[in-house]
């Protein structure tokens, strides 16, 4: 709880204004009203209030507040100020002047007192100051990641040390990327968004913009902000407009690191403030400039309760959803964490492509070898009920969505799911009829299950089905629709698991469905992460007696032809086939296909 009755000012004679209050075990310094601007690394006014303060406090950070730019320091500086503020007090009796310097001058005092002999430096020993001075060499060193007042995160504006700057580039937010590899391995993910080149007056109208915002000046709409903006600035200015709206509205610093289409994760492990986010870019993880504030992760939980109508607090401490429209993205998959399952709130953001995969991406791409392609787009085609299996992360979901093109263009599909993860939109933009259901505890105003979801699609009319991701009571559902599905019905799911066998044993053993009922999937499709990359291994098909590969992967170059098609024993292509069709006309129909793919 904020120590409001206890805050620490400047004495009455002093040059510095700032004002410190102990909030969650920071410092927070209002330093908007002082000439110094709480600049701990220039104004001595200022540290001495901060010493002072730190003395009292403790703290574990310190964060300052320049009218409505904020610097976070970290654990050095407040040790640096707690052991300063700790010194003087003890050391006034001995050496007025020394302890007066540790005030204004830590660094300084802490050289001076250890280079003496007797009690100031046994002082310096039992308070800290000497150990934290030593490893400070100049008050530059106490970086701090910067940011507005407003925003969720603040960044790093110093490039790494020793790094080795090896690709710049500017995103269409305006915000710069630099990529540095660093002495430790691991790559440096420097991001310097536009609004950190706004003035500090700048600033200070955005500050005051947002108080409009927050107390009800301003009514509520979609032009809010830059009605804000007007009212505070006495004109409009669109790049102020543009920094409240991405703060207030949208997701901060988050908009412009999925604004850069190689970045495809970005994590924010809890507690958010003790480090920085991590990414995955161009399939490689990198540490960023950039770290949540813990006022910041709270916010941005309540934008996402907001923005999805799925609970998220310590009543129900977990979630699981997609957001539109982050930066350059269509969608970006949200898990969060937060009390009591973990220390504090944490994040896990995944980009969805916003050009969704085909086939075609798959087989350049190496997860699909041409003539699996085609054999699997010439069974959905033709009505097979598929089951795509893997552990997770194998890239089930993606093969999944990416198959649902090969339906003729005009089958009606059903999309099932309790996060919503495939392409419906870009299926509907190339004037596909899709309607999708989704379901699950945490919908907003519903508790609809997969299996409620699933039947109800079956009502839905004539066409194809995918579920997202088979994994309860839903599966008896589905394999009754895959019994009574007409050739033309196409049935798809993903499953945990790996190959036709194991499959098996779970939809039987784990989710209940009977062993006989298990006959009506034509086919099980089993994608795995291998050394070379995603690649989908076997292609089985499934008889009452048993499964057997008509696509295997034996040399960990993609699943290869068997022969089994070949030799006219696959009991899939004969089911494939129409009225008046032969088995070799669906085996031609087949190799068509995988043409298109070579």
């Amino acid at each position: 709880m904020r120590a409001l009755l206890d805050r620490v000012r400047a004495s009455p004679d002093s040059d510095c204004r700032c004002e410190a209050t102990l909030d969650a075990g920071a410092l927070r310094v209002a330093a908007a009203d002082c000439p110094g601007g709480g600049a701990l690394t220039a104004e001595p006014a200022c540290r001495e209030t901060l010493a002072a303060a730190s003395r009292r406090h403790e703290p574990a950070r310190i964060v300052v507040d320049a009218g409505g730019f904020e610097r976070a320091f970290g654990e050095q500086a407040a040790a640096l100020f707690t052991a300063a503020g700790r010194f003087a007090a003890r050391a006034g009796d001995r050496d007025d002047r020394l302890a007066q310097r540790a005030r204004r001058d830590p660094l300084a005092a802490a050289r001076e007192a250890t280079g003496r002999a007797g009690p100031v430096a046994d002082l310096a020993a039992e308070t800290g100051l000497g150990a934290v001075g030593a490893g400070i060499p100049e008050y530059d060193a106490l970086l701090a990641h910067l940011g507005p007042s407003l925003a969720d995160a603040r960044v790093d504006p110093t490039p790494p040390r020793d790094g080795r700057l090896r690709d710049t580039r500017d995103l269409e937010t305006g915000a710069t990327v630099r990529e540095y590899d660093v002495p430790d391995g691991v790559p440096v993910y420097h991001v310097l968004p536009p609004a950190y080149d706004l003035s500090r007056d700048e600033w200070r109208l955005l500050a005051a913009a947002r108080r409009r915002l927050a107390d009800g000046s301003v009514p509520d709409g979609e032009d809010a902000p830059g009605r804000a903006v007007r009212q505070v600035a006495g004109e409009h200015r669109e790049v102020l407009a543009d920094a409240l709206r991405k703060h207030t509205r949208g997701f901060g610093v988050l908009e412009d690191l999925f604004a850069d289409p190689r970045v495809s994760d970005v994590f924010a492990s809890a507690p958010v403030a003790d480090g920085p986010l991590r990414a995955t870019v161009d399939g490689e993880s990198v540490r960023t400039n950039v770290r949540f504030t813990e006022r910041g992760a709270s916010r941005l939980a309540s934008r996402l309760r907001a923005e999805t109508g799925r609970p998220f607090s310590r009543a129900s401490p977990t979630l699981d959803a997609t957001v539109d429209g982050l930066g350059g993205t269509g969608r970006v998959r949200v898990a969060g964490v937060t009390d009591p399952v973990s220390d504090g709130t944490g994040f896990a953001f995944r980009a969805h492509d916003a050009d969704p995969f085909q086939l075609p991406d798959l087989v350049a791409s190496g997860t699909l070898r041409p003539d699996a392609a085609g054999f699997l787009a010439e069974a959905v085609s033709r009505g097979a009920a598929v089951l795509f299996a893997g552990a997770r992360g194998a890239g089930k979901t993606t093969l999944l969505g990416a198959t649902l093109w090969a339906l003729a263009r005009e089958t009606r599909l059903v999309t099932i799911e309790d996060t919503p993860e495939l392409p419906v939109r870009a299926l509907r933009a190339d004037d596909r009829d899709v309607q999708a259901l989704y379901a699950g505890e945490d919908t907003a105003g519903a508790d609809v299950s997969m299996a409620d979801a699933l039947r109800t699609a079956l009502r839905l009319g004539d066409g194809a089905v995918a579920v997202g991701e088979v994994r309860g009571e839903e599966a008896s559902v589905l394999y009754e629709a895959m019994r009574v599905g007409a050739s033309d019905a196409t049935v798809l799911g993903t499953i945990h698991g790996e190959g036709a066998a194991g499959v098996r044993e779970r939809v039987v053993a784990d989710l209940g469905v009977d062993r006989s009922s298990f006959a009506a999937t034509d086919l099980v499709v089993t994608a795995a992460e291998t050394e070379a990359g995603r690649r989908v291994t076997r292609i089985e098909e499934v008889t009452a007696d048993g499964d057997a590969a008509i696509f295997a992967d034996e040399d960990g170059d993609g699943a290869a032809p068997t022969g089994r098609i070949a030799r006219g024993n696959s009991h899939a292509v004969d089911a494939l086939a129409r009225p008046g069709e032969t088995y070799g006309d669906v085996r031609s129909a087949v190799d068509a296909r995988a043409s298109q793919f070579r």
